[in-house]
């Protein structure tokens, strides 16, 4: 009788390897590796070799970087989806990838089961999960770290499993931080940054610079955008990924794109959390500018209110749903006008409007001038005023009446 096999979420780190090896001694399983590369700023170049001798029988790293950017991160970003008004969820837009990632390779290798190393008090667990369920809901789920068989309660203890069965671990000093990095924003919680009235460690930050020690000069870039997606910046047309990738370097040069966060999860309590993400936070900033110049009133309302219903769904794990479907559909119907260039400033933590054009701009000089070269039909006011103001005249006067003060 053949062997169960599982997929296994595979970073390369030392939980990950010792869960290689737990579970294949508790389900007597074949495990295979996958590793979803999506720009997490480390040498993935070894993880397959890494995940072979831990004991896996086969190992995968798929580069889905380009697919993350252009298929997840921009269309969160022309729905202006900010988790609570801030979090441009880089990890949150990442995970339904990764998920789908390890489900497709699980089915292209005849596995019986999916395994993560989530643990049961975050978000992740369920984003995963759901993605795996959704998309194939034959698929057992195993989550390890809410196993009661698991029993390490320390890196100590996890070093001392792997030594025992030849896992090869690099041993070093431990991050007082737990840190999830990707291509959109890094990620950092746990350690100082538990105590909320505690500021972020200088160490704590990993790809942005102290803003007080940024350069003293302002920086000025250009930004195009082309039916609500970012395609240049100072005029260079770039690839989604070597777009975001330079942004996050000038930005992170100028201490762009930190953000100190006490969030609700999911899971229903309150988390702190420190985010960098300075070429997704500019580009966000650069989006929302051009469509104030783009979409008229109504849509751009409308448009807030989906905005904040669309993070929402993203952060839950409900990205594979008729809901964000639907979402996507209307976003992109209003995304049609959104073209043209935005300039911004950067200088020490802080992003400047510089300017702004577009070929499908609504803003009309010659209505908004108060020159000789105003068009406006001043005349038409008076009648306006009239009829706009009318619900309320009678309203009020009603109110009076039933008030017996008329």
């Amino acid at each position: 009788m053949a062997k169960e096999k599982i997929a296994v979420a595979y970073s390369g780190g030392l939980d990950t390897s010792v869960m290689v090896r737990w579970l294949i001694e508790h389900y007597d399983a074949d495990v295979i590796a996958v590793t979803g590369n999506i720009g997490e700023n480390k040498e993935l170049a070894s993880v397959k070799e890494k995940a072979l001798a831990t004991g896996a029988k086969k190992a995968f790293v798929i580069d889905a970087q380009k697919e993350f950017i252009a298929d997840y991160c921009y269309p969160a970003l022309k729905a202006n989806a900010l988790y609570e008004n801030a979090y441009p969820m880089a990890t949150a837009l990442g995970r339904p990838l990764l998920a789908k990632i390890l489900v497709e390779t699980a089915i292209q290798e005849g596995c019986t089961a999916v395994a993560h190393g989530c643990t049961g008090k975050g978000n992740d667990q369920v984003r995963f999960e759901v993605v795996a369920n959704t998309l194939a809901p034959q698929l057992k789920v195993i989550a390890p770290l809410r196993d009661p068989r698991w029993g390490f309660k320390s890196r100590e203890e996890e070093i001392a499993y792997a030594q025992k069965h030849g896992i090869p671990v690099i041993v070093t000093k431990k991050s007082p931080y737990s840190i999830d990095a990707n291509l959109w924003g890094v990620s950092i919680e746990c350690g100082a940054l538990e105590d909320p009235m505690t500021p972020p460690p200088s160490d704590a930050y990993q790809i942005t610079g102290d803003p007080q020690s940024a350069p003293d000069t302002p920086e000025t870039i250009t930004i195009e955008f082309d039916k609500g997606a970012p395609v240049a910046v100072n005029g260079t047309h770039l690839d989604p990924v070597a777009l975001v990738a330079a942004l996050n370097t000038v930005g992170g040069r100028h201490g762009v794109g930190r953000i100190d966060l006490v969030e609700n999860r999911l899971v229903g309590i309150k988390s702190r959390e420190i985010y960098e993400a300075p070429g997704a936070m500019i580009l966000h900033f650069a989006h929302r500018e051009l469509e104030r110049l783009t979409l008229d009133k109504p849509t751009a309302r409308f448009k807030d209110s989906v905005a904040r219903e669309y993070a929402d769904l993203v952060y839950n794990g409900l990205w594979f749903s008729p809901l964000r479907n639907a979402f996507d559909a209307f976003i992109d119907e209003t995304q049609k006008s959104v073209s043209g260039i935005v300039k911004v400033q950067l200088f020490k933590g802080s992003i400047a409007l510089n300017g702004r054009s577009s070929p499908f701009s609504l803003y009309n000089e010659n209505l908004a001038t108060y020159t000789t070269s105003d068009t406006f039909n001043h005349s038409a006011a008076e009648g306006f005023i009239h009829i706009w103001g009318l619900p309320a005249k009678t309203a009020w006067n009603a109110q009076l009446k039933a008030n017996g003060k008329k």
